[in-house]
């Protein structure tokens, strides 16, 4: 039996999750990170086909041809060799090798990798987003455990009643309507009981829908410790909305580097192989050509202007939301820091308010035991017991919920 009694609480305990460990599970298993890994994929593709833009360039190209009359040829022209015909059959290889691209080739491979930063970036929004569903489910659970807690200790000082009353029968003090009276309260608080063990379930539920485990009514939440926020600042916020901000930044640098390359010319090396059918005794039909190209596209000059002032107004337009959310962040600390003050205030009046309740509520017994008092009345003063404890309950959960919402908005 002593074992027994040894071993529950450490099977219990092992079941117990902690907050930190029901957010590594809910990104674990959320259908969004699998994202991270696409994101690399698609990025390293790009990456490899822009380094391909290296590589020798290989055309083929064949046809033929009718012409009307190109030379009128006589028949002593013809007697010498010189009979041109009127239709040509010819066909063409040719091998391009890029020398000098201006730097476009590696903008690219610069413009995939700053893309795909903005788009692991922006999943992480999403994902840390999810950490404020994930304490919204843990800690409203950890609220119908303490309301738990306080309608057994409810029952328990009903239970005690009933035992008082019903003494009190025996001795002629009290009737059967007031050992009824406790008896309703007993029912009422054994229906809270139900109600709350039936959406604490419903919870749990979803809190392991997130995690991606499967939790019944023995699952016990740890209840996680008093973080101190003193001394953080809006200068010390790790939001990943900032990282988002700053990739979002660094892919517009790279667009604007990428703009010079398309001024810059590039140089390339080809070869050519020609044959075609003889048009003339006089011309070979096959030839080889080989030279060094030099292309300019001006064509980039025209519209640099406005691709650069695109660039500047979508670099003002991230400066904004970067502005605007450290201010919206700044806004929530504040109000929030509000509340956890103010529910430390009310923590402390709880205490007092639970302690007079309890010392009404013992004097409330002794009066029914000496007959001054009803037994209505005592069953009054046992529920207001009773609702200063689940008052206080509430206020150290919404207190614990404020400073981790603090510590959510900050990622300390």
């Amino acid at each position: 039996m002593i074992l027994l009694q040894c071993v529950v609480p450490l099977l219990a305990s092992a079941q117990a999750l902690t907050l930190d460990e029901c957010r590594r599970l809910a990104h674990d298993n959320y259908p969004a990170v699998k994202q991270y890994g696409l994101i690399e994929q698609s990025r390293d593709f790009t990456v490899e086909n822009a380094a391909k833009g290296w590589l020798p360039r290989v055309s083929a190209q064949a046809g033929g041809y009718a012409f009307t009359d190109v030379l009128k040829t006589s028949a002593q022209m013809q007697a010498v060799g010189i009979d041109i015909k009127n239709q040509l059959l010819s066909g063409s290889l040719t091998v391009t090798q890029p020398l000098y691209d201006g730097g476009q080739i590696s903008a690219q491979k610069h413009l995939a990798e700053a893309e795909a930063e903005v788009d692991k970036s922006q999943l992480g929004v999403t994902l840390y987003d999810l950490n404020q569903r994930i304490e919204q489910l843990y800690f409203g659970t950890l609220l119908y455990d303490e309301q738990l807690a306080q309608n057994h200790l409810l029952q328990s000082d009903l239970a005690i009643s009933h035992g008082s009353v019903a003494a009190m029968m025996k001795g002629g003090i009290a009737n059967q309507t007031d050992l009824d009276a406790v008896s309703v309260e007993e029912v009422k608080a054994r229906q809270q009981q139900a109600s709350l063990q039936a959406q604490r379930r419903a919870y749990l539920a979803v809190l392991g829908t997130f995690i991606g485990r499967q939790l019944g009514e023995q699952t016990q939440l740890q209840r996680p410790p008093l973080v101190d926020i003193a001394g953080w600042t809006a200068a010390a916020v790790q939001r990943p909305e900032l990282d988002s901000y700053t990739a979002q930044t660094r892919l517009l640098d790279v667009r604007r580097q990428q703009l010079d390359t398309r001024l810059r010319p590039t140089v390339s090396a080809f070869g050519m192989g020609m044959l075609h059918s003889q048009v003339s005794d006089m011309v070979k039909n096959g030839m080889l050509v080989g030279g060094l190209t030099v292309s300019w596209n001006i064509g980039a000059l025209y519209t640099r202007k406005n691709d650069i002032k695109k660039l500047q107004t979508q670099r003002l337009l991230i400066d904004t939301q970067r502005e605007t959310f450290l201010f919206n962040n700044r806004l929530q600390n504040e109000s929030t820091g509000g509340t956890v003050e103010s529910l430390r205030t009310l923590i402390g009046q709880d205490d007092e308010i639970v302690s007079l309740r309890e010392r009404i509520r013992s004097k409330s017994e002794k009066k029914v035991q000496l007959g001054t008092e009803s037994v209505n009345e005592m069953l009054r003063d046992i529920n207001a017991v009773s609702e200063a404890r689940q008052q206080k309950v509430l206020h150290e959960i919404q207190l614990l919920q404020a400073l981790y919402q603090i510590k959510n908005l900050n990622n300390h």
